[in-house]
């Protein structure tokens, strides 16, 4: 009877490595989603401080991608790219550079894998 149960569940008892296998699938996936949850944060918080700066022409006047910035070595090339990127708005930049720049320590530009269970590569 246990043997039907865990066969109707989808689960084989003749496969031991099953069990495994769904468990390093469920923690790569809550890896990944931590990831990305904080990768939308702060393009939200951008979107927002974006609008405070441009107001509602901010969509269409700056193409400002996470990704871009994250190909750059340095915190320092990541300003001096925003500061250039900046220099047409009439308001003050400063704060926004330097805090866009502090949430993007720890962050890693992600490539999706649409293959089995493998980790996303990192840059």
């Amino acid at each position: 009877m246990a043997a039907e149960r865990v066969a109707r569940k989808g689960h084989s008892p003749r496969e031991p490595g099953a069990a495994l296998q769904r468990r390093q699938a469920r923690v790569t996936a809550r890896y990944d989603r931590g990831e990305l949850q904080r990768r939308l944060e702060v393009e939200r918080w951008m979107e927002e401080r974006l609008r405070d700066l441009y107001g509602e022409q901010a969509d269409t006047l700056l193409d400002l991608s996470i990704d871009d910035l994250l190909e750059l070595q340095s915190d320092e090339e990541r300003g001096n790219k925003l500061q250039v990127m900046f220099t047409p708005c009439s308001q003050n930049t400063h704060e926004f550079i330097r805090e866009l720049v502090t949430k993007l320590q720890g962050l890693h530009k992600v490539q999706v894998q649409r293959v089995g269970l493998e980790e996303p590569k990192r840059h």
